[in-house]
């Protein structure tokens, strides 16, 4: 009998043993947020970058970007020129430093934005196409000289200039940072590039030749009426944005690879004796050639590319080009002619640019919106795809084509304009990160900070596009715990491949196919109307899904049913409602049918094929393909049953995904934002509450597995879930979720050894902590106001008008009974907080609340007979930047945009912004600040 106790002792402690034990995964400099560094003017020294990094590195960020921008106006002989010697220096010092605190950097190849400089020259810099008309009747010459003269024309920040005033070449301007030069043409004749004859019999005359030096035509027209188009090369005139000194000059063409390897060869030139190893990756900061006047729709071989990549002459074909063809011709040859620009975009500069950066064993990250060409296939080639804003489908561009390609990392700019300067506070923030998070963004980068030297008077150096994560952001002591939120949020996301469920095509030949308001469309959030309304309603409903290109569906498998792409496996892909789909992609889409894939296409198959080479041989091939589908009606859906697959069509597009085996995920109908993923332990979900009312229910799941965990990377609670497993790929899990509440749901194949994840009854009436609460001033200026008492709390700036001015954080002090009540948690809630708030309870700090809620559950156990809590209160910069814009104090003093309002109303009479008209806000622990006693709730499993 011993014995036989002895061994159930035995089995029973290795039982205990070999349950898992949910923790939170390591965590690195990459799982830790990162920061746009902008340099201003480069007017950087070792000291003053060695005291900036050691406050990003101590308040919790991985790494920064090194971002070179304008000067500041008084540190002009301080201005170091871009990638000279001693900005080299600097550099290297930066990635010293770096390593010595675990800090990773990255690098802008420019200062400022996009690539560019004064090395650019006509000769490599952005273009634009010019053309004429000319009409002449069988026996006539042209009278007319063949030349196009471009209009000079000059565009400046904050100032207007006459083209007068700008001297050839712009690197001889003296004063390029006050001229803050944004596009700059000069008058001059353009080269001729083509003079084409077309009569109306369809035959083509190349008259290129025939033309002068002086622009004379030496030709006679044969018998009728000729047409002729004149082609010229213009220079679009794009000044690189926002550079500083040593950066300024045109930006690249950059559909020429002789341009890009120009560009990039003059960092190899500067960087030849130095050592930059530890950059990380080589950063882009968006295309942004054409937000200006007109666009870049031009290179030198472009005939010669068209030609080899269309394959026909664009050359015979310029009516159509111009839109002076038929309706079909003129939209059948745009579209051959945008695809061209597309994939010169990739081939001749993303590629080109990827391949340069290996050979200093760096990366390139890169954000491909706003790209005239399919940025799912620039952002593929990317090592680190990055996004911008809060538009959901524009995340997801850039973070499907990481998960179709199976890039780890997909970074964003982060908070970019969340508000009006100073007003955006760290709750703000988290909801900005959230979305992020939600979409599939693993690795945020902040927008940013700017280098400040040590010594500079309060606010320091800022830039002009809102939020500023900087230490004198008087929210800066919180900010901490933001940064702790995103590593730990990303110790999961990170470590992970997607679990998205639908492939849907991005039908880009459509947009390609119709006219539009200019000869090239830009691509970021901007979609067809059809394809943006379907993505909303699957967002909407809850489905997981990612975007693919053409290209990238020629990379799919079938591996066991499922549909695999080199980053990720899918069930089934969706191709919504469209005019135009490539042949090529039609027949790998019947051949993944044939192999086992399961395609729906959205109320009907795909009408014609796009572009004009071999055009009828195309549509007999493509009409082919559509006669071999024969759909049958089947619940409700048409399904044709192809080889070990099927093909779907019909207008119900959840009947659809339902015959597919996809279906939503509950969570999005109740208001919850999600990312599912998968890891070496199971299905994982970050799930974000931004609704306005708190969840507390049941939630179904499309995902199972033994147990699972419940992870706060807020307070870092974890706990096991509430589950009821419902079949092999579907369970129920209980959420109760604050409005700005996070939790990461992690699934177990195996049992875990962990307390439950505390849900609490929180009653309706709470119980107003009274007394007489002490307040004074911790940090933050322009001076410490004088503390005081009080037993009404209310906003601090109601006390004084040196309290109206005060940025920075306030201690609220309050001595308290231990209530009667014997329960075992109580939830503390501090009412209205401006903005957002430390609690100390009793010395030990119980954790950090940033909004829109701002409480959090205290044990019991951690008070006392009498308890003294401590709330440290930072308001918004604001107050004291209404201060300083009220006395004409100028901290505005940066040279190009300087410091431009977001919002009109607050621009000043200079043209900057300004706060001098606003009231101050309100600040510190409003209330009230009630302490109730909570139940742990019991959750019946049904």
């Amino acid at each position: 009998m011993r014995k036989i106790f002895f061994l159930f002792i035995l089995f029973a402690s290795g039982f205990q043993l070999l349950a898992q034990q949910p923790d939170w995964p390591e965590t690195t400099n990459v799982t830790q947020p990162w920061t746009r560094w902008w340099w201003h003017g480069s007017t950087v020294n070792p000291g003053g970058l060695t005291a900036n990094m050691e406050q990003l590195q101590e308040i919790g960020l991985g790494g920064v970007e090194i971002t070179p921008i304008y000067d500041v106006k008084g540190y002009e002989n301080e201005a170091i020129s871009f990638l000279s010697d001693q900005w080299m220096e600097m550099l290297e010092y930066t990635l010293k430093e770096g390593d010595r605190l675990n800090l990773g950097v990255d690098l802008a190849n420019a200062s400022g934005w996009p690539f560019g400089g004064p090395w650019i020259g006509a000769e490599d810099a952005c273009k634009n196409l010019h053309f004429k008309q000319f009409t002449l009747n069988g026996g006539e010459q042209l009278k007319e000289k063949v030349e196009f003269i471009q209009e000079p024309m000059v565009r400046a920040i904050g100032h207007r200039l006459d083209i007068s005033e700008i001297k050839f070449p712009i690197s001889s301007n003296p004063n390029l940072q006050e001229l803050a030069l944004e596009q700059v043409r000069f008058e001059k004749p353009l080269p001729l590039q083509a003079l084409m004859a077309y009569n109306k019999t369809g035959e083509v005359i190349d008259l290129t030749e025939k033309v002068s030096t002086g622009g004379t035509l030496n030709w006679t027209a044969p018998e009728g009426t000729w047409n002729l188009y004149a082609v010229f090369q213009g220079w679009h005139g794009k000044m690189v944005e926002r550079a500083g000194t040593g950066g300024e000059g045109n930006v690249i063409d950059h559909f020429s690879e002789a341009a890009a390897d120009k560009f990039l060869k003059i960092f190899d030139e500067a960087a030849k004796d130095a050592d930059v190893n530890s950059i990380r990756t080589f950063f882009n900061d968006s295309y942004e050639v054409d937000d200006a006047s007109g666009e870049s729709d031009w290179t030198p071989l472009l005939f010669e590319e068209f030609k080899n990549r269309r394959g026909y002459d664009l050359k015979n074909h310029l009516p159509a080009l111009f839109g002076n063809d038929s309706e079909e011709m003129n939209n059948r040859v745009l579209c051959d002619y945008r695809e061209t620009i597309s994939d010169l975009l990739l081939d001749r500069f993303t590629k080109v640019w990827a391949d340069w950066a290996k050979k200093y064993d760096a990366g390139i990250r890169n954000q491909a919106h706003g790209s005239p060409a399919n940025i799912l296939d620039l952002y593929a080639a990317s090592d680190i795809p990055e996004t911008e804003g809060t538009n959901p489908m524009r995340i997801k561009m850039a973070t499907s084509a990481a998960h179709v390609s199976g890039k780890p990392l997909v970074s964003c700019e982060a908070s970019t304009w969340l508000d009006e300067h100073f007003l955006a506070n760290l709750g703000t923030v988290k909801q900005n990160l959230d979305r992020y998070f939600a979409n599939g963004v693993n690795h945020i980068f902040y927008h940013g900070t700017p280098y400040s030297p040590v010594d500079e008077k309060w606010p320091g150096w800022m830039f002009y596009a809102a939020v500023h994560f900087a230490p004198t952001n008087s929210w800066w002591p919180d900010f901490k715990a933001i940064n702790e939120y995103v590593t730990r949020s990303q110790s999961f996301l990170q470590i992970a491949t997607p679990d998205n469920d639908i492939l849907m095509y991005f039908p880009i030949y459509d947009t390609w196919s119709e006219q539009g308001r200019s000869r090239l469309p830009h691509f970021g959030g901007s979609f067809e109307p059809l394809t943006k309304e379907l993505s909303e309603y699957l967002l909407q409903r809850g489905y997981t899904f990612d975007y693919i290109s053409d290209k990238q569906i020629q990379e799919l498998e079938i591996t066991n049913g499922e549909i695999k792409a080199p980053g990720a496996n899918y069930k089934t892909i969706v191709v919504p409602k469209c005019n135009h789909i490539p042949l090529a992609t039609m027949q790998k889409l019947v051949d993944l049918v044939n192999t086992g894939a399961t395609i729906i296409f959205q109320e009907n198959l795909p009408k014609d094929v796009p572009g004009f080479y071999d055009v009828e041989e195309r549509q007999m091939a493509f009409q082919k393909i559509k006669e071999s589908i024969h759909f049958e009606s089947l619940g409700g859906v048409l399904v044709d049953e192809m080889g070990s697959g099927k093909c779907l069509t019909g207008e119900n597009i959840d009947a659809l995904l339902s015959n597919a085996g996809v279906f939503p995920e509950e969570m999005a109908q109740v208001g919850l934002w999600f990312n599912r993923v998968k890891r070496d332990d199971g299905t994982c979900y970050f799930i974000s509450n931004w609704s306005d009312k708190k969840v507390d229910q049941w939630i179904t799941v499309q995902s199972a597995g033994d147990e699972a965990a419940l992870f706060n990377p807020m307070n870092q609670e974890i706990g096991k879930a509430k589950i009821q497993k419902m079949n092999e790929k579907q369970s129920r899990v209980y959420l109760q979720l604050e409005p700005g509440e996070t939790v990461v749901l992690q699934w177990y194949s195996d049992e875990i050894d962990i307390e439950d994840y505390p849900l609490w009854n929180i009653p309706v009436e709470k119980t107003v902590l009274k007394g007489e609460w002490t307040v004074s001033f911790l940090k933050g200026g322009p001076t410490l106001p004088d503390s005081y008492t009080t037993t009404s709390l209310n906003s601090w700036t109601e006390h004084s008008e040196e309290h109206e001015k005060f940025s920075g954080t306030g201690v609220y002090e309050l001595s308290f009974k231990r209530p009667d009540e014997s329960a075992t948690a109580f939830l503390l809630d501090l009412g209205k907080v401006c903005e957002s708030a430390t609690i100390v309870l009793n010395g030990e700090k119980m954790g950090t609340v940033v909004g829109p809620e701002y409480q959090l559950v205290i044990d019991a156990s951690k008070l006392e007979d009498v308890n003294k809590l401590e709330v440290q209160v930072s308001n918004l910069m604001a107050n004291r930047i209404i201060d300083l814009d009220k006395r004409g104090v100028n901290y505005k003093k940066f040279y190009n945009v300087n410091f431009a309002a977001r919002k009109r109303e607050n621009v000043g009479k200079d043209g900057l912004f300004t706060a001098a008209n606003w009231e101050p806000l309100e600040s510190g622990l409003i209330g009230p600040v009630t302490l109730t006693p909570v139940t742990k709730k019991m959750v019946e499993i049904e």
